[in-house]
């Protein structure tokens, strides 16, 4: 099943006849192999999750990626960029979609009305000639527009925002690359956790790293841990990456789906969950995250987590660690810390 803005570029797909075609930050459906009009296409995922959907049906006609960038500068005919959720990270699939274009190069930008595609042109760069809409279905939109005139260089750096962070662990310097959620200062959660940090040892997971705040701080105090920081996000993996380069330190970055690309059993767990209010399958995802956190650690393993209090963690927890231990509370947060008997 196609995704809404997936089908309005099946259904526009003499636009990309007999061209070679990048998705960019394409959604989790199989548009990718159904563009039958396209000589070649290349799909490049900012979600892991997203690659994944696609990764069976590689073959010599579909080329796939996930990063926050190809790895190499491919020109295309045409580029479709997915209007991110993150209104921030817009600016950047138009920059990196002008490096994959000759000038004449076809860009078209397609989006759920309720997701801001609306009002794109407003971020949309002046080397690129003034939008036109295509398509208006399925409560989506699609617009097309060329390249006109060479775009500056692409640099991943223009798109970090660096600052210094006071912790309870001391400074660490954060690279934050757009569309990651962060603020210049410790989110309150964050600081729960870090003002309650138990002593861990081994080999660490940090599940959800963001742009590494946790492990950094983590590091700063216990250099000889092995941490493991996975994300699904592209873009938050290149921020973790970036900020332990900014701090000396030293730390296995990965792209994972939950456990699924996790290997091997861990002394440690910690992580700020990436489970927001609102969804559906928080309670899902949740009770799935303490479950396999719990059958990776070895015995005696420490699991510790911040959540929302109202977030029900507690019986999972129970479940598969035997007592629910609360170290720190507040109105909005708990941090949970469990060893495994």
């Amino acid at each position: 099943m196609l995704t809404n803005p997936s089908q309005i570029i099946q259904r526009n797909d003499s636009l990309i006849a007999d061209q070679r075609v990048l998705l960019l930050n394409h959604e989790a459906d199989h548009l990718g192999r159904e563009l039958s009009a396209a000589t070649h296409v290349t799909a490049l995922a900012l979600d892991f999750n997203h690659h994944l959907q696609l990764q069976p049906f590689a073959n010599d006609k579909l080329t796939l990626h996930f990063s926050h960038q190809l790895p190499t500068q491919t020109k295309f005919d045409t580029v479709v960029i997915y209007f991110p959720k993150a209104k921030p990270l817009a600016e950047y699939l138009f920059s990196l979609a002008a490096q994959y274009l000759d000038v004449g190069g076809q860009v078209l930008i397609v989006g759920e009305n309720k997701g801001g595609i609306k009002s794109f042109s407003k971020q949309f760069p002046k080397y690129f000639s003034t939008p036109v809409k295509i398509d208006n279905a399925r409560h989506c939109l699609l617009f097309a527009s060329e390249l006109i005139a060479p775009a500056p260089k692409f640099d991943l750096n223009d798109w970090v925002t660096t600052y210094s962070l006071p912790t309870p662990q001391g400074e660490i310097n954060i690279c934050n690359c757009v569309g990651v959620f962060s603020q210049k200062q410790l989110d309150a959660g964050t600081k729960l956790l870090l003002e309650n940090l138990a002593e861990f040892s081994g080999r660490v997971l940090d599940f959800g790293c963001g742009a590494g705040v946790i492990s950094a701080a983590l590091l700063k105090v216990q250099p000889e841990l092995e941490i493991d920081c996975v994300d699904i996000n592209a873009m938050a993996l290149a921020s973790c990456e970036l900020t332990l380069q900014a701090n000396n330190l030293q730390a296995k970055v990965y792209a994972s789906d939950g456990y699924a690309q996790i290997q091997g059993e861990f002394n440690g767990v910690i992580s700020n969950p990436p489970f927001h209010d609102g969804l559906a399958a928080t309670t899902d995802i949740a009770q799935q995250f303490v479950k396999e956190s719990a059958h990776s650690l070895f015995k005696h393993g420490v699991f510790q987590i911040v959540a929302n209090r109202h977030l029900p963690y507690a019986d999972d927890i129970d479940q598969h660690f035997g007592t629910v231990n609360v170290v720190a509370e507040n109105n909005k947060y708990k941090v949970y810390q469990n060893r495994v008997k």
